[in-house]
């Protein structure tokens, strides 16, 4: 369950990260640890997210947070990166991984498989196209409804 803060946290964080072109992924506060920790995970929204992002935010939201006298009692504050998702979902993410593996898992059955396993070629308008040991394959965007990296070849 969520500390009951995090709406409110979130609320005041939001705004603060997308002044820095970054949008927060997620928040969670670890009260059972001593001092308290407040972890905020950000991503930049237009190239990776770096160590300077996440001091910016670290400074920003830190002033926010004092001014708004939400949090009374002390605590740690970490801004991370959330890291690399196994799941594929951004042109840009579909543009970087290009040439990895990739599970493509579908809502219903495409040439009577629900999982094409294949590195990864593009995604178009109409389909994700995948290289499944050297034949084509183009799975309709109509049906995709996970693509995520795999570990390993194909």
């Amino acid at each position: 369950m969520a500390h009951p803060l995090i709406p409110q946290i979130l609320d005041l964080a939001a705004p603060v990260a997308q002044s820095l072109g970054l949008e927060v992924v997620t928040a969670v506060f670890h009260t059972h640890q001593s001092p308290p920790v407040l972890r905020v995970d950000v991503r930049n929204t237009k190239d990776d997210t770096g160590l300077e992002d996440c001091e910016q935010m670290s400074r920003a939201l830190e002033a926010v947070l004092d001014e708004s006298d939400l949090i009374l009692d002390a605590y740690v504050l970490e801004i991370s990166s959330p890291g690399i998702s196994k799941l594929l979902t951004t042109d840009r993410e579909f543009t970087s991984f290009r040439g990895f593996p990739v599970i493509v898992t579908t809502s219903e059955p495409f040439n009577n498989r629900a999982e094409w396993t294949g590195n990864l070629v593009r995604r178009d308008d109409d389909a994700v196209h995948i290289n499944l040991k050297g034949r084509a394959i183009a799975v309709p965007r109509t049906v995709v409804k996970t693509v995520e990296l795999a570990d390993g070849e194909e």
